[in-house]
Formats: C-alpha cells, sequence, structure tokens
C-alpha cells in the first residue's frame, strides 16, 4: 500500500465489502450501471474505489429516490438506491464501524445485527407479553426521514477517531436524492433508506436516543427493538400511560422525532385468565400480529393464550403473490418445473411465518394446491371439468413425492 495515502483502508476490505454487495444483489442507481456490468472491468473499478476512499477524494453520487406506495393508500415511502460502487464503499465503512459499537449494543436491539434475527426478537415478546400485561407499540413517524444529522456524527464520534469515517459517513448523510426526472432534492436531515450504511447509523442512534436512555430510566421496563420498531413490556396501564409519555418526549428531544399520534398504542395482553374490556388488544410487530389465540395443549385440552401468528397484511401479501404466478395457466411445465421456481420463495415464508401458529399461515398456503389443482385440469384432458379426479391425482403426487413442493409439509392436497 502506498505511504502517500491519507487513509489506511485495506485493497482486502474493499473486496470483501464488494462480495458482500454482489450476495445482496440491489438494483442500480442513478447511473443505471448493474453489478453485472461493474464487473465487466471488477478489478479496474475497484481499485478506482479503493484509491478514492484512500486517498479522501471519494464523493458520492447522488442516490436514486423510488417510492413505494404503502398499503391502503397511507401514502408513500421513500427508498434510496445508492449505485454498486457506493453500495462498495459504504460497506466498507460499515465494516469497519461496526466491530466498535457492536459490543456496546443492548442485548435487546435485534435489527440487522450478526446472529440476531427478527425471530428472536419475536420469541423474546412472546415470552414477556405472557409475563406483563400491558404492551406499548411504538411507531415513530417518519424516523429514517427524519434523523438529526448533528445527532448521528456525534453518536459516530463516540466510537472511532478515524477520519475518513466521520469523513464518509457525513457525506453520504448529505448526498441528494435524485428524483426519476433529475431533479436532485437536497437533504438537511434523515438517512436513506435501503443503503447499506443506513440501518447501522440507525441503529447506534437509537442507541443513544432509546436503549440506554431506557436502561437508564427505566430498568425494570423491558422492551425489544428492531431497529425503529419497537415493543415496551409494562405491568400496569399506569405505567404504560407514564412510560409512553417520557418516550414521546425523549424522542423529541432527539432531533425532533415523534410518535406516531394513530399508530402508536397501549395494547392489553388478553387471553384466557386476563379478561375485560378496552380499546386495542392486538398489536402487529415484525410481520406477526398478536392477540388471544385457541391453543391446544399436548394433553388435547384447549386454552387462550396471547400469541403471535402472521398478520393480516403479510398473509394478504401472501395470496397476492400466489395469484400472481398463475399455476393454473402454465401447463407447458411439469409439476417439477413448477416446484423449483416456488419452492425457495415458499420456504421463505415458511421458515419465518411458520415459526408461530403456523395454523394461520397455512389458510394462505392452501391457495396453492387449489392452482395446482386448477393445473392438472388445464393440462391433462380427462381431467377437465373433473375437479375431484384432479384433486384425487394431486393428493396421490404428494404421497409419492411429499417433498416435491415445500408447501406439502404443512398442508397437503
Amino acid at each position: 500500500m502506498s505511504g502517500s495515502k491519507s487513509f489506511e483502508i485495506s485493497k482486502h476490505v474493499v473486496w470483501e465489502a464488494y462480495l458482500r454487495v454482489k450476495a445482496n444483489e440491489g438494483a442500480a442507481g442513478v447511473d443505471g450501471e448493474s453489478i453485472e456490468q461493474f464487473e465487466a472491468d471488477l478489478k479496474g473499478n475497484l481499485y478506482k474505489l479503493w484509491n478514492r476512499l484512500s486517498s479522501g477524494s471519494y464523493f458520492p453520487p447522488p442516490v436514486r429516490m423510488v417510492e413505494i406506495l404503502k398499503p391502503q393508500g397511507r401514502g408513500v415511502r421513500v427508498l434510496g438506491v445508492p449505485t454498486v460502487a457506493d453500495r462498495i464503499a459504504q460497506t466498507v465503512v460499515a465494516m469497519a464501524l461496526e466491530p466498535e459499537v457492536e459490543p456496546v449494543f443492548h442485548p435487546d436491539s435485534y435489527g440487522y445485527r450478526p446472529r440476531r434475527s427478527a425471530l428472536d426478537a419475536l420469541a423474546v415478546c412472546r415470552e414477556r407479553c405472557w409475563r406483563s400485561d400491558w404492551v406499548i407499540d411504538i411507531d415513530i413517524r417518519g424516523f429514517f426521514d427524519n434523523l438529526d444529522h448533528d445527532l448521528v456524527l456525534k453518536s459516530v464520534a463516540h466510537h472511532t477517531d478515524q477520519r475518513w469515517i466521520l469523513l464518509y459517513v457525513e457525506r453520504w448523510l448529505k448526498a441528494p436524492l435524485q428524483q426519476d426526472g433529475g431533479l436532485l432534492v437536497a437533504r438537511d436531515r434523515g438517512t436513506s433508506q435501503g443503503s447499506a450504511i443506513s440501518p447501522l447509523l440507525a441503529n447506534l442512534f437509537m442507541h443513544y436516543a432509546f436503549d440506554a436512555w431506557m436502561a437508564r430510566e427505566f430498568p425494570a421496563v423491558a422492551f425489544e427493538r428492531y431497529c425503529d420498531d419497537m415493543v415496551v413490556h409494562c405491568r400496569t396501564e399506569a405505567e404504560a400511560h407514564r412510560v409512553r409519555q417520557a418516550i414521546g418526549d425523549r424522542l423529541a428531544q432527539c432531533g425532533g422525532l415523534q410518535l406516531h399520534p394513530d399508530k402508536t398504542r397501549i395494547v392489553y395482553c388478553r387471553d384466557g385468565k386476563r379478561c375485560g374490556s378496552y380499546e386495542h388488544t392486538s398489536f402487529t410487530f415484525l410481520g406477526y400480529t398478536f392477540r388471544s389465540r385457541k391453543v391446544r395443549t399436548r394433553s388435547g385440552s384447549y386454552f387462550f393464550g396471547f400469541n403471535p401468528a402472521v398478520s393480516d397484511k403479510a398473509a394478504k401479501r401472501i395470496r397476492a403473490q400466489i395469484r400472481s404466478w398463475r399455476l393454473h395457466l402454465r401447463s407447458g411445465s411439469s409439476l417439477a418445473d413448477l416446484a423449483r421456481e416456488i419452492n425457495p420463495i415458499v420456504r421463505g415464508w415458511i421458515n419465518y411465518y411458520g415459526r408461530f401458529y403456523p395454523s394461520e399461515l397455512v389458510r394462505s398456503l392452501k391457495g396453492i394446491n387449489h392452482y395446482l389443482m386448477r393445473w392438472a385440469m388445464q393440462k391433462y384432458k380427462r381431467l377437465r371439468r373433473r375437479r375431484m379426479r384432479a384433486w384425487d391425482g394431486l393428493g396421490k403426487a404428494a404421497r409419492l413425492y411429499p417433498g416435491l413442493f415445500a408447501h406439502w409439509k404443512l398442508v397437503r392436497p
């Protein structure tokens, strides 16, 4: 490595960052360059990036602005798509900063951290809902769009004295968004959802704005946080109201963040033993809805417990994707062809949404079997207008090849 460089950045780290970006795939940024196009001159592009990062002359290009419609017409979510080279540069910084901050993060922070997952957060949340009667379901209004740049930089500076990390974090925070027409939108606050560095910056900000503050001010109050999605457990309704007010005041002090007035709710964890009439008795966290559900014991008896299952919104999204496959019109494909195409997606659903109370997920997965039955009727003339024979034939295939379709382990035709 040349001794004339302003910053010591290993070429190996740049290579490792490229491998991570390649594994995550992702869309092209404002330059329209895909991963494959970047790889056409991979050695030259990585050297140029390393050279600029090491000399302090790297300036991130604008971030491509993508607007995603929210469900039920609730506005749009703005995502920022960096270029491939910029994602690699951000990953270089994230790899340097993560070992410094990871050891200090709170054990109940789960989002975008090594060896932690959303399912871990859900499992802990479920057990705590059994022990505590009340939950504060917290939603921060426009969290990523409203992060205070000075506070983010202050948080980063607390954990590193490497000037190049602070330099590039500041440049990324200030990088403008570019709309489809080419118009640049300047930013004096917020960080792009979709960038490689944003999750780490958001976690670091929330560590000081929320996690460490909660541990200091309310040490007996448990919580789970997945980036800006938080659930807080309280013993009484009065405590829940008091903690909710305190959290709102605290976030307002941290750059003017606000709790969403409609989506932030105090929820009673009603089950078979905890009764009563309350305004909110369910909440949704990480794609699962927690509410009172009928549970069967090993002995065959039933009771009502406060448990998570796939949310209505997530189930609706699954059913919509199943419909979009139009399996019943794919008569030119074999069952094995269809299985190879859909199994990776279905396995993902089962691994995530099938972890808790899988019977709710089964309701959506049943739709696949109905489309396969219609596929058989379309493909084979002898089965036309013979629904029951087509269904029996599909059932026979499931008995002979039970592992052919991923969902058959939960719901056989």
